[in-house]
């Protein structure tokens, strides 16, 4: 079967198609008939043998930890009803970039019929993630939220889910195409972090006052000067560092600011709850109320140029391989 390797660490350039043996399933395991291939920023990073969270995967290796398809084998000790049924699969680390993709049967999460793969995949991660922060920085109606890095994956998603729960929305992206994407999902306000005193215009249209709830997924500078701004009183939750560097607030300024800091490490105690929030989200993208943004879409071999959108910041929601 046909994959993308990464033949060793470092750019985009190291990502290579391969013919490989076509996968068996274990006891525990299916083969999943690979059609949508998801990404992540991370995974860029981990590519560059960069990424400081994950250990890292022995060369050659095939990226990708999320596919959507069809069942098309089951091992010993899994039920044959699951052949043929439409599935979201964790892989683990590695193995989507592929045209068949092992996964063991508790990593499997069936896609509703109202959904299309390339929907659901877009909504499984990002979208159970998205709901994770949203709970934990309890959004109220009427409440101020400023989304960094709006226009993306998770961003996009917690615009949508804050101004479900009635809160004012400050979108925070680079660029005019980014910032078009979250005028159309009907922010309150777009600002563009690249220019200098971006900051300055939070608070203005926040009436001074600052974002009730901010939520991170920069860090480095933007981070920084998005907890300055941050109401008293107000949530700044982390959930990433695209920058390069997680923001790091000392508990101390969190307190005389008045702020709670929900930090990265929040991430960790996801994992129980993403099938009951990826659930959700799928209900409600069904439901019409949220809609996953697929911003560019690349077949297997070009993994290489999805992978530089990817790092180069010039996509807009979510990036997928189509098989």
């Amino acid at each position: 079967m046909r994959v993308v390797q990464a033949i060793g660490f470092g750019g985009p350039e190291v990502l290579v198609p391969a013919e490989v043996p076509d996968p068996v399933a274990g006891p525990g395991q299916v083969v999943v008939d690979v059609a949508v291939a998801g990404m992540t920023f991370v995974e860029t990073q981990i590519r560059r043998g960069t990424d400081r969270w994950h250990e890292r995967p022995q060369l050659p290796y095939v990226p990708g930890g999320l596919v959507a398809g069809l069942v098309s084998a089951v091992g010993a000790q899994v039920d044959p009803a699951w052949l043929g049924r439409r599935v979201i699969a964790r892989t683990g680390e590695t193995g989507g970039f592929a045209e068949q993709a092992v996964a063991m049967v508790g990593n499997l999460f069936p896609v509703p019929d109202s959904l299309g793969l390339p929907e659901a995949a877009a909504l499984y991660t990002d979208g159970s993630t998205a709901m994770g922060l949203a709970e934990g920085a309890k959004i109220g109606p009427g409440d101020w939220v400023l989304v960094e890095a709006a226009a993306g994956g998770v961003g996009n998603l917690l615009v949508q889910l804050a101004r479900a729960a009635g809160a004012h929305v400050v979108g925070a992206a680079r660029g005019s195409r980014k910032l078009d994407v979250l005028r159309d999902l009907g922010v309150e306000a777009v600002v563009d972090y690249s220019e200098p005193g971006w900051t300055k215009r939070v608070l203005e249209v926040t009436g001074s006052a600052g974002p009730d709830v901010v939520f991170d997924g920069v860090g480095g500078q933007i981070g920084r000067a998005a907890f300055e701004v941050t109401a008293r009183g107000g949530r700044f939750s982390i959930h990433g560092a695209s920058s390069g560097e997680v923001t790091r607030i000392d508990p101390a300024e969190a307190r005389r600011k008045g702020v709670e800091v929900i930090g990265i490490e929040q991430l960790s105690s996801f994992r129980p709850n993403v099938a009951r929030w990826a659930e959700r989200m799928m209900s409600q993208a069904a439901a019409g109320r949220v809609r996953p943004i697929i911003g560019q879409t690349f077949p297997l071999d070009s993994a290489a140029d999805a992978h530089a959108a990817v790092e180069n910041r010039t996509t807009v929601g979510k990036t997928l391989l189509l098989i």
